[in-house]
């Protein structure tokens, strides 16, 4: 009678309401990714339309980590207390009005103020957006959901940034962020319509006061060292970023109505592969995928950071390889980091988390604003020193996320026996129990 059951193969990977979850959460990364990225390949024109210097720039492009880093620590102790669908969209409506600040702007002190609104908001809407995932998807998928997210990265370099780069050249470098509000309005209101409330996590135990709460989820060491490793993540991934289509206009001799081209091509291979890379970390482990990612994207920079007047052919295949190893360690990264907090501080662990993330990117960015210096002919220096930052923070990310994957390792099997016992798993002093629709 057994050979008669259907086997778990035929049955479904995702629900339509997940599936429908996943383009949502994806085409709203998009938006976000976009503003933030839209930044670097406008760099040219922001140093010259608005007379920055190289470090005012930097600081332009960290204002919004450390904006984002700071409402992020203030979301925290109140993230678990609301439904979700509530939370994202209050801050996807004020990162949508600093995108329209950022629009308007008209001189250096203008976007600054913009960049810091923009961040206040759009800070928090990732770490939102992780607990939502973690909610709704079991730990053997979150690679898979997480690649389709990371397609959001690609897709903004495939559509937004070549757009945004045309209409930069052909009316004013304000064009691009009007584009981006327009859509980011759209997926609002989809969201406000068709997104169902998220409020599974409001049934476990919270803290009542949300300080306490905050405290609790900071001084709970698992989460701590999940803390640690974000932060050495995240520093040297911000190094590279901000200044890379100034070093290519200038430094490679690619023309800045070209660059598009090169946004498109690294975009299409980055939006294919972005799903394989997730479906490979949940097959595979996500820890190994970490660590091929890292070790190629190491070579790649170091390559990278050191070319001379470079065809443009050539460059797009070293971005290519490039951004796929960035991809992977970022895909299988999140997926890990998913995994560590219990359903009731999920939410402050993430906000937790993503301001850890943008404070150590605003550091790197800043840091990195110092280091590059412009030659009155348009050239960067020292820009290779930024690349040999990044191998090293990479190298110590691959020794702090083996300890990383090995204590999710641990938490899963506490949890599978708290499962199984029927007694509540803990991560730490005094921490909340498991919730009976845990499916981690």
């Amino acid at each position: 009678m057994s050979d008669n059951i259907p086997t778990p193969v035929k049955q479904r990977l995702f629900t339509p309401y997940q599936v429908f979850m996943i383009a949502v959460l994806t085409f709203l990364q998009f938006t976000i990714i976009l503003d933030f990225m839209v930044i670097s390949p406008l760099g040219p024109l922001l140093l010259e339309k608005l007379s920055m210097k190289p470090a005012q720039f930097g600081t332009v492009v960290s204002s919004y980590a450390f904006s984002a880093c700071i409402s992020g620590l203030i979301a925290a102790g109140f993230a678990d207390k609301f439904d979700r669908k509530k939370l994202l969209l209050f801050f996807y409506a004020g990162f949508m009005a600093g995108t329209i600040l950022c629009a308007l702007a008209t001189s250096y002190h203008f976007l600054l103020i913009a960049r810091i609104v923009t961040g206040l908001f759009g800070g928090v809407i990732g770490s939102v957006s992780f607990a939502i995932i973690t909610d709704l998807f079991p730990m053997q998928v979150r690679g898979r959901v997480m690649g389709y997210i990371q397609s959001a990265f690609a897709g903004s370099q495939i559509l937004g940034l070549p757009v945004g780069l045309i209409l930069a050249s052909h009316f004013a470098w304000h064009a691009p962020f009007w584009m981006i509000a327009m859509i980011g309005i759209l997926v609002g209101i989809v969201i406000f319509i068709y997104m169902k409330p998220v409020t599974a996590h409001l049934q476990a135990r919270h803290d009542v006061d949300p300080i306490k709460h905050l405290g609790k989820t900071v001084s709970n060491p698992r989460y701590l060292f999940a803390f640690g490793s974000t932060t050495l993540l995240a520093t040297g991934g911000f190094m590279i970023m901000p200044f890379s289509s100034a070093f290519s206009t200038h430094n490679l001799g690619i023309p800045f109505d070209k660059l598009y081209i090169l946004y498109t091509v690294t975009g299409i291979f980055a939006i294919v592969t972005g799903p394989l890379i997730g479906k490979a970390s949940d097959k595979f482990g996500k820890y190994s995928i970490f660590v091929i990612g890292s070790l190629l994207s190491m070579l790649m920079i170091v390559i990278y950071s050191n070319l001379g007047v470079t065809p443009l052919w050539q460059l797009c295949m070293i971005s290519v390889i490039m951004f796929v190893g960035i991809s992977s360690r970022m895909i299988s990264s999140s997926a890990l980091m998913m995994s560590i907090p219990e359903m009731a501080d999920r939410g402050a662990f993430m906000s937790i988390n993503s301001s850890v993330q943008q404070f150590a990117g605003g550091i790197g960015a800043f840091v990195a604003g110092l280091i590059v210096v412009q030659r009155p002919d348009g050239n960067l220096e020292h820009f290779n020193t930024l690349g040999y930052v990044v191998v090293v923070t990479s190298f110590l990310m691959i020794i702090m996320m083996y300890f990383l994957n090995q204590m999710v390792m641990r938490i899963m099997n506490e949890r599978k026996a708290a499962m199984v016992l029927g007694q509540p798993a803990m991560t730490g002093p005094q921490q909340p129990a498991v919730s009976p629709v845990e499916h981690n």
